[in-house]
C-alpha cells in the first residue's frame, strides 16, 4: 500500500460516528429495538418512494438520482411493528432515555447542549425509511477530543431515527425489515482536523471509548458505523459510509488519499492529450454474431449494446487508482446505478468472448483511433442506454480530476460510488414533534471506562486484564449489576469473561445466554445452591436449551451440589479402586486421582472439598 508525507499531501478528514443506543423504545414509538428474524415477519407490505422540495423549493441531487432508479421496496413487519414504523401514524414525542443518554454522551465530549432542539426531516429515498425521510435533531456543539497526534474538534451531536436493515434485493427492488428501523441513534460528527489515516483510527477509537462508558449503547456487528470525509489538496471532499470496524479506517482513508492522487494524475494526462467524450452510440451491430457470453444473452433477449468513445483515454481506463479497482471500475459503479451489470472498455478487450477483430469494428464504428479507449454497455435497451450515459458523465468528471460525491466502504478498505453529495436541500422541519429543550445539568456524566479499569482493580481486587477485559466488554452493566446487589467479584468477572470465552472456543452457543440466564446462574453459584466447578455444565445447558431458567436447568442436568458424606463416600471409593497406586506413590497418586474423583461427581462438589477428602484419605493408607 502506498504511503505518503499527508502534511504535504494536504490530507484533511472528519468522522462521522453512528451508534445505536440500547434503551428500551425507539425514537418515536413504543416499539422495542430488538432485532428479529426474516422468518417472523408476520406481514408485509409495498412503497414506492419520490423525492420532494425542500421548504425553497429545491430537490436535493443525491434524493434526486435515487429516484431516477425505478424500484419498489417491500417491508417486512413484525407483530411489535406499529403504525408509526410503518408511517400510517404520525410520530410520538421525542423518547427521554433516548435523550438523557445522548446528553451524557454530550458531556463526555465536553459539548454545549443547544437551547431547543428541534426535530428535521431529511429526505432519503432509497427505501430505508417508509416514510421517505429520517428525522434527526441537533442535541449539541462545540466539542472536543484528544489524540497524540493533537485535538479534533467536534461540530455537533446529533439524536436520530436508525433506518429500516436491508434484508435482500429482490427482483424488482430491496426488501428492509422495520425492525431495526426506529431505533435511537446518535451521529458525532468531528471537525476537519484529522491530518493523518492513524490520527483518524485514534479519534474514533477515542470516542467510541466515550460511548462505551454510558453503558447504554448497543454492541455487536452494524450496531456502530463510521463514515469518513477525506480530501487532498486540489482534490474534492469525498464521504465515505459504512465502515463497519476501527480497524479499517487508517486503511480506507489511505486508500481514499491514493485514489484522489491517482484521479489528478490521470487528469494532469488527459489534459496533455487534449482528451475528450464523445457521443453515446448504438453499436449493437458490430456484436450481431458475437460469441461473448454476456453480450448474447442480453442481445437474445431484446436488448442493446451502447458505446461511448473516450477520446485520449487509452491506457488509462485500465489504470489502477485502489487495489484491484481501476478508472473503468469507477464507470461501471456508475452504470450498476442503473441496472446494468458493468461495462466493457477496450483497456481490457479482447476478453469475455469479444475477439480482437470486434475489437477493431467497435474502434471503427465510433470513430475511436489507437490512442482513445471505448466504453460499451450490453443490456435492455433503457437500462443500456442509462447505464451508458452515466459512464459517460462519469468520464466527463475524470477530465476535471476528483468528484465530490458519496461512496460506499467495501470489507478490504477500498471503496465505491454510492451517489452525489447531499445538500441542504434535503431537510426542512418535521412539524408532528415538539421540540425539546436539552437540559445538561440534570444528567450525571458517567464514568469512563478507563476510570472503570482502575476502580475495579482496587475496589474489587481485580487483576488489570480480567479488570480491563469487564470494562471494555459487553457485559459491563451486568457486573456492576451484579456486585451492587453483594455478587463476588471475582466470580462474577470470571464468568463473564473467562467462562464465556472457554466455552465460544468449545463451540457452545453462548450467543444465546440472555443476562437473565447470566446473572440467574452467577447467583446460584455465589450463594452455594451450584458449585464452582458446575457453571461451565449449568451454562453449557443453558445456552443449547435458552428457553430454560437457570434454576430450571439445574434441576435438569442434575447440578445440584452435594454434602460432605456424599462427596467423602465418592473419594473413598475412587481411593479404593485404586489401593495399588496409593500404597506405591503415596500423595503422587494425589493428581490423577483427583480428576478421577471430580469426574465421579460430575462438577456438584466444590474442589476445594474434594481436594481436602482425597488428601484425608491417601494420608489414611499411604
Amino acid at each position: 500500500m502506498t504511503d505518503y508525507d499527508y502534511e504535504e499531501l494536504g490530507l484533511v478528514a472528519g468522522l462521522e460516528i453512528h451508534q445505536q443506543l440500547d434503551t428500551e423504545a425507539k425514537l418515536f414509538c413504543g416499539c422495542p429495538t430488538e432485532l428479529r428474524e426474516p422468518e417472523e415477519a408476520e406481514r408485509r407490505f409495498t412503497r414506492y418512494l419520490h423525492p420532494t422540495k425542500s421548504e425553497l423549493g429545491e430537490i436535493d441531487d443525491a434524493a434526486l438520482e435515487e429516484s431516477q432508479v425505478d424500484r419498489e421496496f417491500e417491508y417486512l413487519a413484525y407483530d411489535t411493528t406499529c403504525l408509526v414504523e410503518e408511517d400510517d401514524e404520525p410520530p410520538h414525542r421525542l423518547d427521554e432515555e433516548a435523550l438523557e443518554v445522548s446528553l451524557e454522551i454530550a458531556q463526555l465530549l465536553d459539548m454545549t447542549p443547544i437551547d431547543q432542539a428541534h426535530v428535521m426531516r431529511k429526505i432519503v429515498v432509497d427505501g430505508s425509511n417508509t416514510s421517505g425521510f429520517q428525522r434527526t435533531t441537533k442535541l449539541a456543539a462545540d466539542g472536543e477530543i484528544s489524540t497524540e497526534e493533537g485535538p479534533v474538534g467536534i461540530e455537533d451531536l446529533m439524536l436520530e431515527e436508525e433506518s429500516a436493515q436491508r434484508v435482500e434485493e429482490t427482483d424488482d427492488g430491496v426488501r428492509f425489515s422495520l425492525d431495526r428501523l426506529g431505533i435511537p441513534l446518535v451521529e458525532i460528527g468531528t471537525k476537519p482536523d484529522i491530518r493523518t489515516p492513524q490520527q483518524a483510527r485514534d479519534a474514533a477509537e477515542r470516542i467510541g471509548m466515550l460511548l462505551r462508558s454510558t453503558g447504554q449503547v448497543k454492541r455487536g456487528l452494524g450496531t456502530i458505523r463510521q463514515d469518513v470525509n477525506i480530501s487532498i489538496a486540489e482534490g474534492a471532499r469525498v464521504e465515505l459510509k459504512g465502515v463497519q470496524s476501527l480497524d479499517d479506517i487508517d486503511d480506507i482513508v489511505r486508500n481514499e488519499a491514493q485514489r484522489q492522487v491517482e484521479l489528478l494524475e490521470i487528469k494532469d494526462e488527459l489534459e496533455a492529450r487534449d482528451a475528450s467524450v464523445g457521443d453515446v452510440q448504438d453499436v449493437t451491430d458490430v456484436f450481431a454474431d458475437t460469441d461473448s457470453g454476456v453480450i448474447r444473452g442480453a442481445l437474445d433477449s431484446g436488448g442493446k449494446v451502447t458505446a461511448v468513445p473516450l477520446y485520449g483515454f487509452d491506457g488509462l481506463v485500465g489504470t489502477e487508482i485502489q487495489p484491484d479497482r481501476r478508472l473503468g471500475t469507477e464507470f461501471s459503479d456508475h452504470a450498476k446505478r442503473h441496472g446494468a451489470g458493468g461495462i466493457f472498455h477496450t483497456d481490457e478487450l479482447p476478453a469475455y468472448g469479444v475477439t480482437e477483430e470486434e475489437v477493431a469494428a467497435l474502434r471503427d464504428a465510433v470513430g475511436a483511433g489507437d490512442e482513445d479507449a471505448v466504453a460499451i454497455v450490453a443490456a435492455d435497451a433503457e437500462v443500456a442506454e442509462n447505464a451508458i450515459e452515466a459512464a459517460a458523465e462519469r468520464a466527463e468528471t475524470a477530465l476535471e480530476g476528483v468528484p465530490e460525491e458519496t461512496r460506499g466502504a467495501n470489507e478490504d478498505g477500498t471503496s465505491e460510488y454510492l451517489r452525489p453529495l447531499p445538500g441542504a436541500a434535503r431537510m426542512y422541519p418535521e412539524t408532528d414533534v415538539p421540540p425539546v429543550d436539552p437540559d445538561i445539568e440534570a444528567v450525571e456524566e458517567p464514568e469512563l471506562l478507563t476510570e472503570k479499569v482502575e476502580r475495579y482493580q482496587e475496589e474489587y481486587d481485580l487483576g488489570a486484564g480480567l479488570a480491563e477485559q469487564v470494562a471494555y466488554g459487553r457485559r459491563m452493566v451486568l457486573f456492576e449489576d451484579l456486585v451492587g446487589q453483594g455478587i463476588d467479584a471475582t466470580l462474577a468477572a470470571q464468568t463473564l469473561e473467562s467462562t464465556l470465552t472457554a466455552l465460544r472456543r468449545d463451540d457452545v452457543p453462548v450467543e444465546n445466554l440472555t443476562d437473565a440466564h447470566l446473572r440467574g446462574a452467577i447467583v446460584l453459584v455465589d450463594d452455594g445452591e451450584v458449585p464452582n466447578e458446575g457453571m461451565e455444565d449449568l451454562l453449557t445447558a443453558l445456552a443449547e436449551t435458552p428457553d430454560l431458567t437457570a434454576e430450571e436447568a439445574v434441576e435438569a442436568e442434575d447440578l445440584g451440589g452435594v454434602d460432605e458424606s456424599e462427596v467423602r463416600e465418592a473419594v473413598v471409593e475412587v481411593v479404593e479402586r485404586n489401593d495399588d497406586q496409593v500404597a506405591e506413590e503415596g500423595m503422587g497418586a494425589f493428581s490423577g486421582l483427583m480428576g478421577e474423583c471430580m469426574g465421579a461427581l460430575r462438577g456438584k462438589a466444590d474442589g476445594d472439598l474434594v481436594s481436602e477428602l482425597l488428601r484425608e484419605e491417601i494420608q489414611k493408607r499411604a
